[in-house]
Formats: structure tokens, sequence, C-alpha cells
């Protein structure tokens, strides 16, 4: 059972939230400054809520949230999405493996890349905390007291999802690919999403056609130990994960999902 890891992601998805409202500043100059720049979003907004069914084939093993914040937040200036992806084991499981993750990452609305990312591991007796800002501005990423360099537009695993259902993949086909970068610990990483097809899938939210999305992890993913995800998005505006495949040794842990709140709805 310690082999079945409950992570999240999405997809990243393994998956998700809490929302919370309140104001956060990073430093003293809260006031709006202009954009870096301009990402057109008709896939999700504020008080959106996924919710999925963690499992290892016929068994649930947890459950997991994606949420966004029902109100914006201001971060370093910038008005953001509060963005939080929560996995729990159930509590009647605890005794063989007691799983509590919980990423956070601060999205900046206008432009879909982050200005604060958290990961919260707590799986078994394993423990992994990490808390970046990434000042895309000064081109600097802040980890506890030393600074890294950075790219502009470098995502989180978190908000590179997000990233990825604001553009078009509904109509890419198997074998393209969208190139991002992610920072995670001290350097910045290569993140690849690749398109693996399309497939018609039923789950308890009910029966959708996906694109299927690959993401190329390779450091900072939503899981303790990093393998292979892939996640069925919609092939609508929205693109909602609907299934996140986590492959491991013994099989594949699937994150199902199993209702929706707060949905995007477009004019």
């Amino acid at each position: 059972m310690k082999n079945i890891r409950l992570h999240t992601t999405v997809v990243v998805i393994a998956i998700l939230v809490a929302a919370s409202g309140f104001v956060v500043a990073h430093s003293s100059d809260t006031a709006s400054q202009s954009p870096l720049r301009y990402q057109e979003n008709s896939a999700f907004g504020f008080g959106e809520t996924l919710r999925y069914k963690v499992g290892y084939k016929f068994m649930t093993a947890g459950y997991a949230t994606f949420a966004i914040g029902p109100e914006p937040v201001m971060y370093n200036g910038a008005k953001c999405y509060d963005v939080r992806f929560v996995v729990k084991s159930l509590e009647s499981l605890d005794f063989l493996y007691k799983v509590r993750d919980t990423y956070r990452s601060l999205v900046d609305v206008h432009g879909i890349f982050p200005w604060r990312f958290e990961q919260h591991i707590r799986e078994g007796r394993y423990k992994r905390d990490f808390v970046a800002d990434l000042d895309h501005r000064k081109e600097k990423a802040f980890v506890k007291d030393t600074s890294y360099s950075l790219q502009p537009f470098t995502h989180d695993i978190v908000s590179a999802m997000y990233y990825v259902r604001s553009l078009s993949v509904e109509k890419m086909y198997k074998g393209d690919t969208v190139q991002l970068r992610n920072f995670y610990k001290d350097s910045t990483y290569s993140l690849a999403v690749a398109i693996r097809g399309h497939q018609q899938i039923e789950v308890e939210a009910g029966t959708f056609d996906c694109v299927i999305v690959e993401p190329i992890v390779k450091a900072g993913g939503l899981f303790k130990s990093e393998s292979n995800i892939l996640v069925w998005l919609t092939r609508d505006e929205r693109k909602i994960p609907v299934r996140v495949r986590t492959k491991v040794l013994i099989g594949n842990i699937d994150a199902e999902l199993i209702g929706t709140r707060g949905l995007r709805v477009n004019k």
C-alpha cells in the first residue's frame, strides 16, 4: 500500500482546493501595475471548483480538489487567481498510508503565470515543503534567503496546467507539443506538454470527449515520486481535467472527476 502514491496533479492532476478570498501582499507596494503580458482565457474563472475521486483499480483511496478562490488576491502588485490543489486519503485508510498534500499557486489573472508557488507534501512519514516567490519583473526567483535567475513567464506545475487550459489544445492532434518552463528548488526546467490523442471517456461526472495530454515533468511534480502522468481534458473551451492517471510500478492511480462548481460561463 505504501507504493500507492495518492498525489495530485494534473494536469498535472491528481488535484485540488478550498477557496479563500483574502488579500495577501508580497511587498508594501500593492498598487495595481500594468500587466506584463495578456493571455486570452475563456476556460476558467474565480470560484471554479473541481472535485475528484482518487483510486487504484476498483478501490477508492481518497479525494482531491482543484479550486480557485472566489475573489482575486493582490500579490506583488498583480491581480491573481488563488489556486489550490488538495489531496487527502480516506481517514479509514490513514492507518495504512496517510496522505495530506497541498499545493498553492498565485496565478496572474492577465498573463496566466505564477507569482508564488507553495508545495506541502505529507505522505506517511515523508514531508516536503517548498515555497518560491517568482518575480517576473526582476527576473528572479526567491527561495528562502536565496535568489535565482528566472526567465519571464516560467511556471510552477499547477500554474502550467491552468495555462495549458487557456490554450486551444482541443484543436491539437497527436504528436503536437506545447513547450513551457518550470521552476523548482533552484533551477528552471523544460516542461513539455505532449498531445497523446483524443478519446471519449465516462466518469462519475458524465461522459466527455477529451484530448489526452502528458506533461513531461523533470522536477517539482505533484507527487513525492515523479512518474508519468496522463490528463484527459474536455475538448471544449473549458478544457476541464476529467481524469488524471499516474503510472506507478504496480499499475495506475486515477483521479476522476465527480463534481464541479462555479464553472466559467462565456457569453
